[in-house]
């Protein structure tokens, strides 16, 4: 190892983003220093409309594989789908340990139950204020507050300086379990010199601060009191389990059963119960079987599908498509979250059902956020005052909100980096710079397939969604090289077979003639007869229906 005039390391901290800057979600970090790599988090996200029939999107990992031999373990800051959801794929290609605080690990640890991962992988719980040592680097875990509970900031010491990286956060100083957030750490820590602050950017453009989960319970309290004589629904996040104890205790406040609905809020309520998170009062939950047997005035149902998604619990009961609960006249559904951006219209329709069908909709004042707004942020910095800020966790126009505010704070301009995903940032307490970029990407999952639909297979999905398919189907003696049958033409989302007879006839005349004027000239080669179908077809369809469908000939031997 080199060693500068003065002893220490002359070695630089590497900080490398492979996800997350660009959108909210896909939250993966490399952090690499000599001979060892450690990784913060490692999230999805979710397709965007374009991505035609994919389930889920998850960072490319190219860098860490090439460089398998020192990465020591993935570090999770909080059990939120954006920040674990790539793990049981990734894990498949890198298998090296897991650290994550208790409730953390027991979410992701369904996930590789799932997956028939458990037995493979290596975890290790690890409590607030404790340290893990791998390789060059020390972890510590700083108690924080967020939507779900036992969230965690961490502060990562290496030779070359100390970063603390914030994960998702907000200051909430009367949280509805736990405690509230470790200000008095981040102040010992900034004291002692930090390097660089990775912070939450998510409500960087929001002024103020952002309200406590607590009054979330009071809302829900006067709300439960104002619908007494109807049937209450309650659509939130499956992972916020502070705001389904709030909605529990109200429930059993009110003398009122609880369903729950959906898989994934199940699964964490099942698994928050299990490790001490949610203590819920005795013969409050019912089964969905049982709503039957009480007044529809003495239940609530807790259901997954605020976002509007299509296959959530909320949005079957909408479309009824819900086999065990069906929306009546006179339900009183609460939307207890705001759209995450893009899914406002998903939620709007899902609100427009409901109403259609008698329901009163809220959806105003029983959400806050789980993420610091300004004066949040400003506290943070204050405390841990560090040398260089590197905004993260949110769409561009997010973090440079926070780079606004870091300027404000006096840290000087060329101290701030707005990075993109790929970018190797290369730090010490004398300087830092962008030094170069490594591979990062989004890897398409639908279905069972990984990384097998790329960007050719959705530019072709794309293509049959806007304008549909012609396939030409015809058969060649493979002697003669004269045409046995067809040329047939078989359409799909072009045109309406049955009232295009004509469109279709004087197309199939022509590839006809196309064809058998190759085939006269001596032209027998697939790949030119194919040609000269597609252009034939496609110039003819363009002048009749100014229409570009995708062209298959099929050409077969007999």
């Amino acid at each position: 190892m080199k060693k500068s005039e003065d002893g220490r390391s002359a070695s630089r901290l590497k900080v490398i983003p492979l996800g997350g800057l660009e959108q909210i979600g896909l939250n993966i970090t490399a952090f690499e220093y000599e001979d060892s790599i450690i990784v913060v988090d490692c999230g999805l996200s979710f397709p965007e409309d374009e991505m035609l029939g994919i389930d889920l999107v998850i960072p490319d990992i190219t860098y860490l594989k090439d460089n398998s031999d020192k990465v020591k373990g993935f570090i999770i800051t909080h059990g939120h789908e954006d920040h674990i959801g790539a793990l049981p794929y990734v894990l498949k290609e890198l298998n090296v340990p897991i650290y994550a605080t208790k409730l953390t690990m027991g979410i992701i640890e369904n996930k590789l139950t799932e997956h028939e991962l458990m037995g493979t992988t290596k975890r290790k719980v690890v409590k607030f204020g404790q340290s893990v040592n791998l390789g060059q680097f020390r972890i510590e875990f700083i108690k924080t507050n967020h939507s779900i509970v036992d969230a965690a900031a961490l502060a990562i010491y290496s030779p070359a300086g100390v970063v603390v990286h914030t994960g998702d956060f907000k200051v909430d100083y009367t949280p509805v379990f736990g405690d509230a957030i470790d200000l008095q750490r981040f102040a010992e820590i900034g004291r002692k010199g930090v390097l660089a602050l990775m912070c939450d950017s998510t409500n960087a453009e929001r002024l103020g601060f952002t309200p406590s989960e607590k009054t979330v319970g009071q809302t829900f309290d006067s709300l439960f009191l104002e619908h007494k004589d109807t049937r209450i629904l309650i659509a939130t996040f499956a992972s916020n389990v502070d705001r389904v104890r709030q909605i529990i205790n109200t429930a059993d406040k009110f003398d009122r059963k609880v369903v729950v609905e959906g898989r994934s809020m199940v699964n964490i309520i099942d698994t928050a119960s299990k490790l001490g998170y949610l203590q819920i009062p005795d013969r409050t939950l019912i089964d969905v079987e049982e709503l039957k047997n009480y007044p529809p005035e003495k239940t609530v149902i807790i259901t997954t599908g605020s976002q509007g998604e299509s296959m959530a619990a909320l949005s079957r009961m909408a479309g009824n498509n819900h086999k065990k609960i069906s929306i009546m006249p006179g339900d009183t559904v609460i939307f207890s979250s705001h759209p995450i951006p893009g899914n406002e219209k998903a939620v709007t329709n899902v609100i427009n059902e409901l109403q259609m069908k008698g329901a009163d909709v809220i959806f105003q004042d029983v959400h806050v956020s789980g993420h610091a707004c300004q004066e949040e942020i400003k506290l943070i910095y204050s405390l841990v005052k560090p040398r260089y800020a590197i905004p993260v966790h949110g769409e561009y126009k997010h973090r440079k909100a926070q780079a606004k505010i870091a300027a404000q704070l006096g840290i000087a301009k060329e101290n701030i980096f707005m990075l993109q995903s790929g970018d190797v940032l290369e730090m010490d307490d004398k300087k830092a710079e962008v030094t170069g970029k490594v591979p990062v990407g989004a890897i398409l999952v639908d279905g069972l397939g990984v990384g097998d639909v790329g960007n050719v297979v959705l530019r072709d999905r794309q293509h049959l969604a806007e304008d549909g398919i012609l396939i030409v189907v015809l058969a060649l003696d493979s002697h003669s090289d004269q045409l046995v049958s067809g040329p047939d033409i078989v359409s799909r989302g072009f045109v309406y077979v049955r009232e295009s007879d004509e469109l279709l006839d004087e197309a199939r005349l022509l590839v006809d003639e196309a064809v058998q004027d190759c085939l006269d000239r001596g032209k027998t080669d697939w790949g030119k007869l194919k040609g000269t179908i597609k252009d034939v077809l496609s110039d003819f369809v363009w002048k009749k229906t100014k229409r570009r469908p995708m062209i298959l000939p099929i050409i077969m031997e007999v």
